[in-house]
């Protein structure tokens, strides 16, 4: 059976942000200005000043006002599994392949940059080909291309 759940005429729920807790010492000015210019550089996230508190709170939007990741002083912060992640998708795995380019280049300047590598999951009708970053932050962050084999998609219309 399909989930009822509430009706939401206006449209279906969907997930918004994400929120990780970091010991206060990595949410200082240094290292709030070099995972924005990371997640900015690599991901297209956008700082958002106007909310950050010293050592207390940064926020991230995400490609859109009501998509955000929200990073908050803790103690204890918050501890991860190297694979816990959150996960965006792209449309083309060229745009997959360009995030990965990026990543790559960042590792040149910090090693703590951490990268697994591209890999294809085929499904038959469906390959997703994913590739997992992390920077900065407790989780990784992990990119999906899923290739519809020729299908038409959803958010694409019919070819």
């Amino acid at each position: 059976p399909q989930p009822t759940g509430p009706p939401c005429p206006s449209r279906k729920p969907r997930m918004n942000h994400v929120e990780m807790s970091l010991a206060p010492d990595m949410l200082d000015e240094e290292n709030r200005a070099l995972r924005a210019e990371f997640l900015g550089d690599v991901f297209g996230f956008y700082d958002l000043p106007m909310l950050t508190q010293d050592r207390y709170r940064q926020v991230f939007q995400v490609h859109n006002i009501e998509q955000f990741v929200f990073l908050i002083a803790d103690d204890p912060p918050m501890t991860c599994a190297r694979l816990d992640h959150f996960g965006l998708s792209v449309g083309a795995e060229e745009e997959l392949d360009e995030i990965l380019a990026r990543a790559r280049a960042w590792t040149e300047r910090d090693d703590r940059v951490e990268i697994i590598d591209k890999k294809v999951d085929d499904h038959g009708m469906i390959a997703i080909t994913s590739i997992y970053v992390k920077f900065l932050l407790p989780m990784m962050i992990e990119i999906q291309w899923w290739d519809f084999k020729g299908m038409p998609r959803a958010d694409q219309g019919a070819k």
